[in-house]
């Protein structure tokens, strides 16, 4: 007994470690990362890795290990001209490999280092997060004392994926688990299920081997694991698990023999993801602007970013901008330091890093603008990036979803196709698999395609090898630049991960396939639900449990189409595309039309609340413009009465509770929903009528719009004697 509880004393003094991988081993955000290693991207105008290392501080963690292997000189030199070195309680310390291809090598190298010396947090260096570890550390703990077999815990959050696209919001591919309700043991884990929708193949043994399972597909990997120093050597036994998922994961849970065990942890009102690709380096760049990952926005200095601050609607401005009377700024836009920005010029919902030239009568619409680019009069630039040091001459223009590399010249009145890729550099032909390895450095002793240092005339003979030939493309009169081929089969990848919206018409095409998929019955003839628990007892859950999970659920629907309208204010897409979005989340949730026409006319009213006003007359007109805009897609989920209804009941219930500054203006609001014909007079009559017998507290707004009630009656009345 002494001797256990002086290893637990042991094991409580030993500080709390970390291992970043710097390195992404994938190609998917190629051809910047040749020349950049995807930790030193700029996400919100500060550099990935400043966020992942301001969480894991502020999360009590106390030594980092950087394991650094692709450009490892650049993020060896950034992290020491940083302030990141030399902080009280919190050490950083690089571990650089030149022929690691792999996270498994990563790790095996870890462990050869004998620097982990107790329970450590395995992340990656594009992981942004303000969860606290204190729970998940003391679940870890507490399951290793009973069970020294439980070597990690898996971070995760709820996330539906579309059911158009299969996707998560962060452009992530449909993943199912199944894990014991009451254990939370991680049983089963599968990112790449097979393309038949409805299918999924489990084993038998699942179901015998434990009394209740649940099969959810509405989680997200937040790729945050707390793991035991066992998970290192087990990657040093195991020389062929290369991939953290695909071969660790599955590989543990397949093996009967020594028995390891992976658990879970699910967050809900803290953020967690990791920038995989263009899409989710889209929706959190969205998440950081909108304030989801407090205190890590742009507004609250940590290292790395610079003082900027923030405006109405969501607009952050760093010092010394120079920018004309005459320019817009939009909202959900950020301008970094030492940009200057021409007359008639517009920018909405984009990033613009420092140094920035933008000429005049130029147009950016959800985009994101790196350092020192200089962008000349009259051109336009939709949902697209644009790395460091690139310039468009005056009148170019980028269709949605191009990214432009390092110091590439977009020539004069050039149009640059949708989802094109343009870089300095050639394509390589040899086309790499995601685990191998980024082009490296010369320190490295990998052949390296040329970074924007040197010149593209200095390739030598074995390099050149490695080029087509007949690849270079003109980018207009006085461009610089190669636009890379998408190989076939690619366009549909470069849909789903870029930084633009899926294109309406792709969307009804892929529902158009969905519906034509046949569902695939058991054996019994029922169908596998998409989520929930399965087992003996799941037909017998306690009936306030299932009230609350449908609260539960009520209450995410509403999130999630707030966040969809949200994006489609910012993004400026037809209502067409907004619909069929919130169809996806209608099917997905089981919501009934009602619950659509309340959320969306919620999310109307906030948009016009947060519109800047001073007066209730101010809000009352900023009502009536926002009204007008989606008066279609409000009146699209008003098929009935009882929609009309339930949008009274929304607004009644925004005037006593979320806003409250709305209450005087309650009768004011509801006679322009008649007058537009948004509402009905049946549908106010009903609501009054429903309201007699209620409570006086609950008769407020009744009470309010009584004159208005009663001359809908008497209208009502003349038209029947009529």
């Amino acid at each position: 007994m002494v001797a256990k509880k002086d290893a637990e004393e042991e094991l409580a003094r030993t500080p709390l470690q970390a291992i970043i991988l710097a390195d992404s081993f994938t190609t998917k955000f190629r051809p910047i990362t040749l020349e950049r290693p995807k930790v030193l991207l700029p996400l919100v105008n500060a550099p990935m890795i400043d966020y992942t290392l301001a969480w894991l501080e502020s999360a009590g963690v106390e030594e980092v290990f950087v394991f650094c292997c692709a450009h490892s000189k650049q993020v060896i030199d950034y992290l020491d001209k940083s302030n990141w070195f030399g902080q009280p309680n919190f050490s950083v310390t690089t571990i650089e490999s030149h022929n690691a291809i792999s996270a498994g090598d990563a790790l095996r190298l870890i462990y050869e280092q004998h620097v982990i010396r107790g329970d450590f947090i395995l992340v990656s260096g594009d992981t942004v997060s303000n969860m606290s570890l204190s729970q998940a550390l003391k679940e870890h703990k507490e399951r290793r004392r009973n069970d020294s077999n439980a070597v990690m815990t898996m971070v995760i959050k709820q996330s539906k994926p579309s059911p158009i696209t299969r996707q998560s919001r962060l452009g992530t591919e449909e993943l199912f688990m199944v894990i014991d309700p009451e254990t939370k043991q991680l049983l089963y884990y599968e990112d790449r299920v097979d393309n038949l929708i409805g299918y999924l193949s489990l084993d038998k043994a699942l179901l015998t081997d434990n009394t209740s399972i649940s099969l959810q597909n509405d989680k997200q990997d937040c790729y945050i694991d707390i793991c035991s120093p066992e998970v290192l050597s087990l990657f040093t036994d195991n020389f062929d698990y290369q991939h953290l998922r695909r071969d660790f994961v599955k590989g543990l849970l397949v093996d009967d023999i020594m028995g390891y065990k992976i658990y879970t942890h699910e967050i809900h009102s803290s953020y967690a993801a990791r920038i995989d690709n263009y899409r989710s380096y889209d929706t959190i760049s969205k998440d950081i602007i909108q304030r989801w990952t407090y205190p890590l926005v742009p507004d609250v200095q940590f290292f790395g970013n610079s003082a900027t601050k923030l405006e109405r609607q969501g607009m952050y401005r760093a010092p010394e901008i120079k920018q004309s009377r005459l320019s817009k700024i939009g909202p959900f836009t950020v301008i970094g330091t030492g940009t200057s920005i021409g007359i008639n010029t517009e920018i909405s919902n984009s990033v613009v890093g420092e140094g920035c030239s933008i000429g005049a009568n130029v147009t950016i619409e959800g985009c994101y603008i790196w350092d020192n680019v200089t962008i000349e009069d009259g051109c336009k630039l939709k949902h697209s990036i644009v790395c460091d040091g690139v310039t468009m001459n005056s009148g170019a223009a980028l269709e949605p979803g191009v990214v432009l590399s390092f110091k590439v010249v977009v020539g004069r009145n050039f149009l640059v196709p949708a989802y094109s890729k343009v870089s300095l550099l050639q394509q390589p032909i040899k086309q790499d698999s995601d685990e191998e390895l980024e082009y490296a450095d010369n320190s490295s002793g990998i052949p390296e395609v040329p970074s924007i240092s040197g010149t593209l005339d200095k390739l030598n003979e074995e390099e050149r090898t490695e080029l087509p030939d007949s690849q270079e493309y003109d980018v207009g009169d006085g461009g610089v630049g190669f636009i890379w081929l998408v190989s076939e089969g690619g366009q549909e990848e470069e849909l789903r991960h870029s930084v633009a919206p899926i294109p309406v018409d792709k969307l009804v095409a892929i529902m158009q396939i969905t519906k034509d998929e046949v569902d695939i019955p058991n054996e019994d003839g029922s169908f596998l639900p998409p989520s929930g628990e399965l087992g003996p007892d799941s037909i017998t859950n306690d009936s306030n449990e299932d009230a609350e999970d449908i609260r539960d659920d009520s209450i995410i629907f509403e999130r999630e189409v707030e966040a969809t309208f949200q994006r489609a204010v910012e993004e400026d897409v037809t209502d067409d595309h907004v619909i069929l979005e919130v169809n996806s989340l209608r099917l997905s949730y089981n919501m009934a039309s009602a619950d659509c026409a309340g959320a969306l006319f919620y999310s109307v009213m906030k948009l016009a609340l947060d519109a800047p006003h001073d007066s209730p007359n101010e809000l009352y007109k900023n009502v009536v413009t926002t009204v007008s805009k989606w008066k279609k897609l409000l009146k699209y989920y008003l098929p009935s009465i009882d929609e009309e209804i339930e949008v009274i009941l929304k607004f009644e219930e925004m005037c006593l509770e979320s806003a409250k500054e709305y209450s005087p203006l309650f009768l004011q609001v509801l006679h322009h929903l008649y007058d537009q014909d948004i509402i009905q007079e049946e549908a106010i009559l009903d609501w009054a009528s429903e309201k007699e017998g209620a409570e006086e507290s609950d008769k407020v707004f009744v009470k309010q719009s009584e004159k208005f009630i009663q001359w809908l009656k008497e209208a009502s009345e003349e038209e029947e004697e009529d």
